[in-house]
């Protein structure tokens, strides 16, 4: 399969192609390169699904691991060295077609929505550079080569999310994006670095030697390390904060960041280190779930208020990615019948929600291209102007509502059941965080497609912005993608994934805990009629006493708990005004000024001395005499 290397040239090909001969190139040309290279990286990959997953199964019932490409780049010891390569295995392989599949609807789409947009160009050639920073990460070898490209989705995020770069808001966002990752990275760099010291390699098994010379006790903090990064990365609470700011960029951007790319990072992570976990840190996977468990509530309670349908959206994203990291952290074992269920279900569920992910935020586009807003009081009854958009973002929202028989309800409902026998606390929160999803989804869906879902804030600019023209469906560049999304929303949940991908390799088929299954499918319908019940018509009177009633709960959900306040304040008030400003003032008087006395000093005593070398012959021989006389005197005392 030496052809996968081709997935990874291909999309830089296109980035330095795009990023260093785009400006002579008309919108069309960039476009049509960067979209057929994308969809050229998507039939390779689907090629290599096609490929690894036909192939016949190893003895022990699971599919055999490959490195078409590897080779060593940085060598230390025998054992310790940084290779870059390809590893083909089944999460890296679901992982090819989750992001190519995404990243090609968002290129196409791209056409209509960023049409006539100045930068069109610089955009394909980032959108290149993202796509091939994830694939690269997701096929490492090795975990330093995945901090590699962990750092280029970084870089690649900062760019895009900072696309209109004349816009201070933007500019802000990408930054904040930026720093916030850069802290959890830090984690993530001192992990690997732990990790490559007591393992004895930065592979993903550890040394069998240097574990058993007191190795394995230092595994687990490193591997909690590495969560710091994949926290960031995957916004947990509390690094979730440039998430929302994130929206900021293009839409198609935030469609592939939430769906497909840098959120995922972090799930990936703790999947690709899961046999780690569960030989050598269980209580640190158990703590990944907690902090996915409160993210999950925390992100759902704010999206249930926010009246920016782009950050509805970016608050689920925080949510769904709780469930995630909740799924992987209920696993016990790697024996997907005793206790290692969460792990299928958790990658089941990065694979339905990267579909309807990306056709909610795409649908989002296409409403915000209609009305040239991002705000629920600017909308209201689109149903009748956008028929193909309303019916394709229903899918969505009944997907992951966790409605049969949407792809959704299938990887929610496996979730469930492992956190069920998990824990059943565990089990029952996460139940009720998925019927607070349902809940704020169709807060959105009847906000946007039958009445104004917050009536009273409509503000003057909006009202007239949304009477100026008449809203009309998007072009076909823009419908095309968010079709097939629905398509493949439909069937996503039919496939039998756990014969391809299970937490012990081996074919685990999918039984459905009916039970389970009822009490999701029960709240998610009551859910959904509250929703309706308070939102669907042209006033909220139930919702706006609500809002009245609880304006203190309210308020603090809508700004979002005050988190990104009380980072100001510990930055500007503590780190910037106790901390660095007096750090400063030592800086400049005590340290510049010791060397400035050092500086004068020296002055001081060349004038002094400059005397001594004048250039006169008879000064010279003078105090040569004179010395010499000391000379003797000294001898003879």
């Amino acid at each position: 399969m030496e052809y996968t290397i081709l997935i990874l040239l291909l999309p830089l090909l296109s980035f330095l192609v795009l990023g260093l001969g785009g400006k002579w190139m008309s919108h069309r040309t960039a476009g049509l390169i960067g979209t057929a290279v994308l969809g050229a990286v998507a039939v390779l990959s689907y090629l290599t699904a096609i490929h690894y997953f036909t192939a016949p199964r190893l003895a022990d019932g699971t599919f055999a691991t490959l490195m078409p490409y590897n080779c060593t780049w940085l060598p230390f010891t025998p054992t310790l060295s940084i290779d870059l390569g390809i590893l083909l295995d089944p999460i890296s392989v679901m992982m090819l077609i989750v992001i190519s599949t995404v990243s090609f609807m968002v290129h196409l789409y791209s056409f209509g929505y960023m049409k006539g947009e100045r930068g069109f160009q610089r955009y394909y050639a980032f959108l290149s550079l993202f796509t091939m920073s994830m694939l690269g990460l997701v096929v490492a070898t090795n975990i330093f080569q995945m901090y590699l490209f962990w750092e280029l989705v970084g870089v690649s995020s900062y760019l895009l999310i900072g696309f209109y770069y004349t816009k201070p808001a933007a500019i802000a966002a990408s930054k904040k994006a930026f720093i916030v990752t850069r802290f959890a990275d830090l984690g993530f760099l001192i992990g690997i670095l732990v990790y490559g010291y007591y393992a004895g390699t930065y592979t993903f098994q550890p040394n069998e030697m240097a574990l058993l010379k007191g190795g394995a006790a230092m595994i687990p903090l490193a591997l909690g390390l590495m969560f710091i990064g994949g926290a960031g990365k995957s916004a947990m609470f509390p690094l979730h904060i440039w998430l929302p700011d994130a929206m900021e960029g293009p839409t198609p951007v935030s469609a592939l960041i939430h769906a497909a790319t840098m959120v995922v990072a972090g799930v990936y992570l703790v999947a690709r280190m899961f046999p780690l976990f569960i030989d050598y840190a269980p209580h640190v996977l158990h703590l990944v779930a907690y902090v996915g468990a409160f993210t999950a509530f925390y992100a759902a309670s704010v999206a249930c208020v926010q009246s920016d349908i782009k950050r509805v959206l970016a608050f689920s994203t925080i949510s769904q990615i709780g469930f995630m990291m909740v799924a992987l952290g209920v696993c016990t074992s790697t024996d997907p019948h005793e206790g290692g269920l969460g792990y299928m279900a958790g990658m089941f569920h990065l694979f339905t929600h990267a579909m309807f992910k990306a056709l909610l935020f795409l649908g989002a586009g296409s409403i915000i291209h209609a009305v040239h807003s991002n705000e629920m009081s600017a909308m209201g009854g689109l149903r009748k102007y956008m028929p193909v958009t309303h019916i394709t973002f229903l899918i969505a929202c009944l997907a992951i509502a966790g409605i049969p028989p949407f792809s959704g309800f299938f990887s929610k409902d496996e979730i469930l059941t492992a956190c069920f026998r998990f824990s059943p606390v565990m089990g029952w929160i996460m139940t009720v965080i998925a019927a607070m999803t349902a809940f704020y989804m169709f807060r959105l869906y009847y906000g946007i497609f039958w009445g104004s879902s917050e009536p009273g804030q409509k503000s003057a600019s909006d009202e007239s912005h949304s009477h100026q023209h008449t809203p009309h469906e998007s072009p076909l560049a823009m419908t095309v993608p968010l079709m097939f999304l629905a398509a493949v929303t439909i069937v996503a949940g039919f496939i039998p994934f756990g014969h391809f991908v299970s937490s012990n390799g081996e074919a685990y088929t999918i039984h459905l805990d009916w039970g389970v299954a009822g009490t999701s499918i029960a709240i998610a319908v009551i859910s959904i009629a509250v929703a309706t019940f308070m939102y669907k018509g042209e006033k909220q009177p139930v919702a706006d006493a609500l809002a009245r009633r609880f304006n203190g709960l309210w308020t603090a959900a809508y700004h979002r708990f005050y988190i990104d306040e009380v980072y100001q304040f510990i930055t500007h008030r503590i780190i910037f005004g106790c901390i660095s400003r007096p750090i400063a003032w030592w800086d400049r008087h005590v340290v510049d000024g010791f060397f400035d006395f050092l500086a004068w000093g020296a002055n001081a005593t060349s004038d002094e001395i400059r005397g001594l070398q004048s250039g006169r012959i008879q000064q010279y021989t003078f105090v040569f005499l004179l010395g010499t006389l000391a000379l003797i005197l000294l001898l003879l005392l």
